[in-house]
């Protein structure tokens, strides 16, 4: 984040106008305006670097109109435009009155200023001007990240039902420039997730979006948009959707240069009956500007987790060194094979062993048992206790896998309730990987579901689990919802409500349990899910030369302590294709570290060599897991060939940097890499780490920033270093 000095005048927070109607968001490093027409409408009036007087802003007008084709309110900034009247851009909402009127209207009615979750807040009422219908726009201002947090409210002061059929959180506005922008978003596919995409921006629209049931790896709820910015400057507006269901996300240009990003829950089969003095709320839309690049929306938006997203005690506690048990056993999972791995995990340093799926009964293989969330006879005949036992005398924190939204066919939980799944009772019921989607919309279900595994939690001891979803919804129908009367285009956002209640109300009653959130993989590593877990699996794919790039794009959102990585044996004809165990390692330990492979068949060697670097990552945790990252080499740039990362103290006082060249054809010199975020003129004492007889070396900061360090990595392929920053007093 910039160290330059904040610029003096309007202090940080809210700050309403002397007029009544207008308003100013004001962080460390950037300005937000909007203000209040004379017709009434919310007028966006500027976004970007901090200004110092009140005075520079404009007051809020309509632009002329250009043409009975470009009319006033088409081009107007809207902070909330919605389906009504003379607006042919991006609209933020639509609904239908109990007269069929498919037109909203909506004027100023009153503001307030307050606090919500220890944010100061800025309410916004609009109200319709025929309907019984207010809308209350949010803003929240984290003005030490430089973070706006904004929601929309929906409010039937009447007694007649009106049909939400979209309802974003936020419609953001870049103002006209010479200059043409560009887009960068991550995009991938399952074990391919979040790899970053960069296109210029020209007229038209670009739409991202989720449509799955569940946020997705085929698009993430984020976008940056920029002006010829590096990593490490530039300016750079960015944001990302606090939900993990169905998302949409719009970025329209006008041929003149405008650029409007609009975005929330997808419109898309989506509808939300609002009763009679009923209300609906949407997720929340967070966003930002920096002038220090794409790094600097990086340390914004992982401060902002690691501050107000994720749940306490955990967020302030160091994520534990992960066993999981998958890659080895598959599926043939025993309280004998299952010990033995512990007792190697325990050796190594690992602090929690998670067993994943296979132990309930009939599951040895995916076509049953999943619903039936209690412990397998066969495979632990003696119960699972033992086995949590053993775990916890090893000193490590024992955890478990579950999929409470999936239902097999071949199940008891099926046999007993076929009702329960999400169907069309004309239509067959669609099964992917030979499962079923449990409707969690349901409130019996969800009871269902908190029973069993609150007491899967409760009896046993279980520190963690790990909550895995492997398919996305369809036949998305609720046939007893229609038959009340209700409207079942609903479910996309019940099913969302109903796993997080299930999580919240776990958390609630075991507030020391830890959750990872696993979607086949990265398909929901969202804000939303991120309020309730502490920690996502971002993909499936183990591949070092993969990971790099999967994780240089979730670095955009999610710190260190949120990322999870694991050394694998992959891939796995390592006879034909070695990777060295210590790159293997050094790639895992950009985040939270894991391991998955099979310990049983691991040399001696590599055991000793696994010890090591565990030892070493929980020397330079804190750095990793909260330190403020700096991608320094993109892989995405180099097509995987180099890539270099930095996490530095928010004191500046220590910093450690992975340093990664996967190939070397032509036996070249490595270019000396310099640093990001030292004090310059500072001493800082660099530590080759690993390797303890390394002399360690002395520069100062600005010498390292500037002139940078040499690397000493082999000319072999797959070399790697990690390089640990102190400051010399």
């Amino acid at each position: 984040m910039q160290t330059d000095q904040i610029i003096q005048g309007v202090t940080s927070g809210i700050h309403q106008q002397p007029d009544g109607k207008s308003w100013l968001l004001v962080t460390e490093y950037s300005t937000y305006a909007l203000g209040v027409s004379e017709e009434g409408l919310l007028l966006q009036l500027y976004w970007g670097a901090r200004l110092p007087l009140g005075t520079d802003i404009a007051a809020a007008r309509l632009p002329r109109e250009r043409s009975s084709q470009d009319v006033a309110l088409t081009l107007a900034p809207e902070v909330y435009p919605v389906m009504g009247g003379l607006r042919y851009g991006e609209i933020a909402a639509q609904a239908v009155f109990s007269d069929g009127t498919r037109d909203i209207d909506l004027r100023f009615a009153s503001a307030e200023i307050g606090e919500k979750q220890g944010l100061p807040e800025l309410r916004l009422h609009l109200r319709d001007a025929a309907y019984p219908l207010e809308v209350t726009l949010s803003y929240r201002v984290d003005s030490k990240n430089d973070l706006i947090i904004r929601a929309a409210s929906f409010h039937n002061l009447g007694d007649e039902e009106i049909l939400l059929e979209r309802a974003f959180s936020a419609a953001w506005h870049l103002p006209q420039q010479f200059s043409s922008r560009r887009l960068t978003t991550l995009a991938g596919h399952w074990a391919g997730e979040s790899r970053v995409q960069q296109q210029p921006i020209v007229a038209g629209s670009v739409q991202i979006e989720s449509r799955k049931g569940v946020t997705g790896s085929t698009a993430y709820p984020w976008f940056a948009i920029d002006t010829q910015a590096t990593e490490q400057q530039g300016e750079v507006y960015f944001g990302t959707i606090a939900w993990s269901g169905n998302w949409n996300l719009r970025i329209s240009t006008r041929i003149t240069g405008e650029t409007t990003i609009a975005g929330g829950i997808h419109e898309h089969d989506f509808a939300w009956v609002l009763a009679g003095k009923q209300s609906f709320t949407t997720p929340d839309f967070v966003a930002g500007f920096a002038e220090d690049g794409f790094n600097g929306g990086r340390h914004r938006l992982h401060n902002y987790v690691r501050q107000h997203v994720l749940p306490q005690p955990q967020a302030s506690q160091p994520r534990p060194v992960l066993y999981n048990s998958w890659e080895a056993t598959t599926f043939d999972v025993s309280e004998e094979g299952q010990s033995k791995l512990a007792e190697h995990a325990a050796a190594l340093g690992v602090e929690l062993f998670v067993v994943d799926d296979g132990w309930f009964p009939a599951r040895n293989h995916d076509h049953a048992g999943l619903g039936d969330w209690r412990v397998d006879p066969q495979k632990f005949p003696n119960g699972l206790q033992p086995l949590v036992d053993r775990v916890h005398g090893l000193g490590m924190q024992f955890g478990i896998w579950v999929e409470p939204e999936m239902v097999n066919p071949d199940s008891d939980l099926y046999r007993a309730h076929p009702d329960w799944i999400y169907h069309f009772p004309t239509r067959s019921r669609s099964e992917a990987r030979n499962q079923l989607v449990l409707n969690v919309g349901r409130q019996d279900v969800q009871e269902y579901l908190i029973d069993l595994l609150d007491k899967l939690i409760g009896d046993h001891g279980v520190d963690f689990i790990k909550w895995d979803m492997n398919r996305p919804i369809s036949e998305p129908g609720w046939p007893e919802y229609v038959a009340a009367g209700h409207n079942a285009r609903e479910i996309w956002v019940r099913h969302v409500e109903g796993v997080y209640t299930i999580m919240d109300t776990l958390r609630a009653r075991h507030p020391n349990l830890s959750i990872e959130s696993c979607a086949s993989g990265g398909s929901r590593a969202d804000l939303g899910i991120l309020e309730r877990t502490d920690q996502v699996w971002s993909s499936d794919n183990t591949h070092p030369d993969a990971r790099l790039f999967i994780q240089e794009g979730i670095s955009h959102i999610l710190p260190g302590r949120v990322m999870g990585d694991w050394v694998t044996d992959t891939p796995s004809d390592r006879v034909q294709n070695e990777i060295p165990l210590t790159y293997r390692f050094h790639v895992a330990m950009m985040g939270m570290l894991g391991i998955g492979g099979h310990l049983l068949h691991w040399s001696e060697e590599d055991l000793a060599e696994a010890r090591r670097w565990i030892a070493v990552y929980k020397q330079i945790r804190p750095l990793v897991q909260d330190g403020d990252q700096y991608w320094l080499i993109s892989p995405s740039a180099t097509a995987g060939d180099w890539a270099a990362v930095e996490s530095v103290a928010p004191d500046a006082s220590e910093a450690v940097v992975f340093v990664y060249r996967r190939t070397n054809p032509f036996w070249e010199t490595t270019p000396r890499l310099r640093l990001q975020g030292l004090t310059p003129n500072s001493t800082y004492r660099v530590q080759l780490m690993g390797q303890p007889d390394a002399e360690p070396q002395q520069y100062s900061g600005a010498s390292l920033m500037h002139q940078g360090i040499a690397l000493p990595l082999s000319r072999s392929s797959y070399a790697s270093c990690i390089l640990h920053l102190q400051k010399v007093s």
